[in-house]
């Protein structure tokens, strides 16, 4: 089986306090990977993860080094964009993160997989030098067999320049990355 996980394609990141027009155009073909994905892997759900902050988010180290307030939850820009909304099913796993990585999705990944070898894991969204980065690299390193990929296209970073250097940093992990996948 593969896997595909969507890292915070969420409003605030792709067209809102965060978000950027690479970020707004990663959404866009995020969504076509989607639900070319569901044709590939009928009955794999897809998981999401959902940057997630509470209202004190201007305390915590990241909110002194990032002092944007983004992603609380129950907020609009807490939820996902409409685009990705538009293609997520009942089934689908939803991962809140308080963090960049969530240290509780390799368990999601391996729960899902439920005995079934996987045959890769495909990453997509925002912000490829945050968020991708991060969490790929914590499955990488709980599935170190298993081919880690990562759809480009379907990416985007704070800006171009650090988005290139996440998935060259990504590529050097053994990773790998498939541009003009869609």
């Amino acid at each position: 089986m593969k896997i595909l996980v969507a890292i915070d394609l969420q409003k605030d990141f792709t067209n809102g306090v965060l978000g950027n027009a690479e970020c707004d155009a990663a959404a866009d073909k995020a969504a076509k990977r989607i639900a070319a994905f569901r044709e590939e892997q009928p009955d794999v759900p897809v998981v999401f993860t959902l940057d997630t902050h509470a209202e004190n988010y201007m305390e915590t180290q990241e909110g002194k080094n990032l002092p944007v307030v983004h992603c609380i939850r129950g907020t609009e820009g807490w939820k996902l964009d409409p685009r990705i909304e538009a293609v997520r099913k009942e089934n689908d796993i939803l991962v809140e993160k308080p963090a960049f990585g969530s240290a509780e999705l390799p368990e999601v990944l391996k729960k899902l997989a439920e005995g079934r070898k996987i045959e890769a894991i495909e990453f997509i969204g925002v912000c490829t030098d945050i968020c991708v980065i991060s969490n790929a690299m914590i499955v990488k390193a709980a599935f170190p067999e298993v081919p880690i990929v990562i759809t480009a296209e379907c990416c985007a970073g704070v800006t171009p320049e650090s988005h290139e250097n996440a998935l060259s940093a990504m590529a050097v992990c053994q990773m790998k990355i498939e541009r003009n996948g869609i």
